[in-house]
């Protein structure tokens, strides 16, 4: 059974060299040679760790002339954003309730001469 898109966009964004290099093509379109330049692995190793990005839909490769530039494709993440959302939506309502409670015991310090 082949896995569905989150788990091979999280597969692919679990590792860091990966993550290194989306954060590279978010500042602009590049070369693997220019993308392996701040690792210490051959362009074979790079190529690899390319196609998984590619296979999860978070980087395109282009054809221009004699190189192929690499470019974010971040639509990739949807299904991780999109499944993050709820749990996003915990953490404010819990921050939110945090915060309440605290200007709460602000208040009741200040009352009781405290503060």
């Amino acid at each position: 059974m082949p896995p569905d898109a989150l788990s091979t966009t999280l597969a692919a964004l679990a590792d860091p060299t990966r993550r290194a290099i989306l954060a590279r093509l978010a500042r602009g379109d590049t070369s693997v040679t220019e993308l392996a330049q701040p690792f210490a692995m051959s362009l074979p190793a790079i190529s690899k760790h390319l196609k998984v990005l590619e296979r999860a839909g978070l980087i395109t490769r282009g054809r221009s002339a004699q190189s192929r530039p690499c470019r974010l494709d971040a639509t990739g993440m949807k299904d991780v954003a999109d499944w993050l959302e709820p749990y996003r939506r915990y953490w404010d309502q819990s921050f939110d309730r945090l915060d309440a409670y605290l200007t709460q015991l602000q208040a009741d310090g200040t009352d009781n001469g405290h503060g």
